[in-house]
């Protein structure tokens, strides 16, 4: 049985706490932390203003990387993509709301996150579950179901991950917008979030982390209450209940007025906008009529809207959207007074895609 403490799993409070634990000086859990959040470096035997007594100490009694790299890849627009493998995880609910639980396709369970590169940016996207329980039906995150959730370590060691990447060095901002749900693994989400914010950590601006959530409203209520001044995104990808039903199965359990009184009440309590995500699915959600809709929604909040054309997916019954229909509903937006911006598609020669490469690498395996 493996009885080695996690170091990305603990702040400085527990890092401290396993020092003194054992005998070593205050000291040497700052020195730990400046290692490997300020150096990248998570091997002791590298750690050379320690002892060769604490190095020791530190690689017999201490655990650092967790996930395997199992892919690498590289876009021409220098979008990097990372495929990882994880241990089991077990799996936790969502007020009451029963995740539902897939026999994984594999021996191991993966994730993926991506590194993208933009307007001097350097952003993290990285993932909170191993599948996904919602199931939206033109995501490749969903395809297996849920396997499990990440640990509050492992969302932090995605990040960290891709920061010693070539030619990234310092994640700017982080957005979970990877596989699964972030709120229906709230405790290990926000708890990472603290470690990415902390300047013992990442150091990297709450206000540049964003949380993105197919949304339930009590879970949004929920992260009001976090003290972090993180940005939340809602994926609402349709104007109507109806059509959004047809692709988010969760969408069964609240409808767009009760998301929206949420978010309203997000905006209230602190300040912040809220980002409207919406796919664009051709031939099915991208018509005039949907744009005015949406238009009607994001002018009942403070509220950005982004854009998304959808990346394809083997085997999925959608289509990419004609770039011109993407700019006309764009414009209906703007004529409408609605802040609106069509993300770029990154990395969609490498299935930058959320749960596209772990999706073709079960296929091709």
């Amino acid at each position: 049985m493996n009885t080695t403490a996690s170091f990305f799993e603990m702040d400085l409070d527990g890092v401290q706490a396993w020092a003194a634990g054992h005998g070593l000086p205050a000291f040497a859990a700052k020195q730990l932390m400046d290692w490997v959040y300020q150096r990248g470096v998570a091997d002791p035997a590298k750690m050379s203003d320690l002892s060769k007594a604490t190095r020791e100490l530190v690689a017999r009694e201490m655990t650092f990387e967790q996930g395997m790299i199992r892919k690498h890849l590289l876009a021409t627009d220098e979008t990097q993509k990372l495929l990882m493998a994880w241990p089991s995880e077990p799996v936790k609910t969502l007020g009451g709301i029963a995740l539902p639980v897939a026999q994984p396709a594999s021996k191991e369970r993966q994730t993926e996150c991506v590194m993208i590169p933009a307007d001097g940016r350097k952003t993290a996207c990285v993932s909170s579950q191993v599948g996904c329980p919602v199931g939206c039906t033109f995501c490749a995150s969903g395809l297996g179901g849920l396997e499990g959730n990440l640990t509050r370590g492992r969302i932090v060691e995605q990040v960290w991950q891709l920061a010693r990447l070539s030619n990234v060095q310092r994640i700017s901002h982080v957005v979970f917008m990877g596989m699964g749900e972030p709120l229906a693994n709230f405790e290990a989400v926000t708890g990472a979030i603290r470690t990415l914010n902390a300047p013992w950590g990442c150091g990297i601006s709450a206000r540049r982390i964003t949380v993105s959530t197919v949304g339930l409203p009590a879970a949004i209520r929920k992260l009001m209450d976090f003290d972090l001044p993180v940005t939340l995104a809602l994926s609402l990808h349709a104007p109507t209940d109806e059509l959004r039903r047809q692709i988010i199965p969760w969408a069964h359990y609240s409808t767009i007025p009760e998301l929206l009184e949420a978010c309203q009440e997000w905006f209230q309590k602190t300040g912040r906008e809220i980002t409207l995500e919406y796919i664009v699915l051709g031939g099915f959600n991208d018509a005039i009529e949907h744009a005015e809709q949406l238009a009607v929604h994001a002018r009942s909040l403070r509220a950005n809207v982004n854009l998304i054309r959808w990346n394809e997916v083997e085997g999925l019954p959608y289509r990419r959207p004609a770039t011109e229909h993407v700019h006309r509903f764009q414009e209906t937006l703007r004529a409408r007074g609605v802040n609106v911006h069509i993300r770029s598609s990154r990395g969609r020669d490498i299935a930058a895609a959320c749960g596209q490469l772990r999706h073709e690498s079960r296929i091709s395996a």
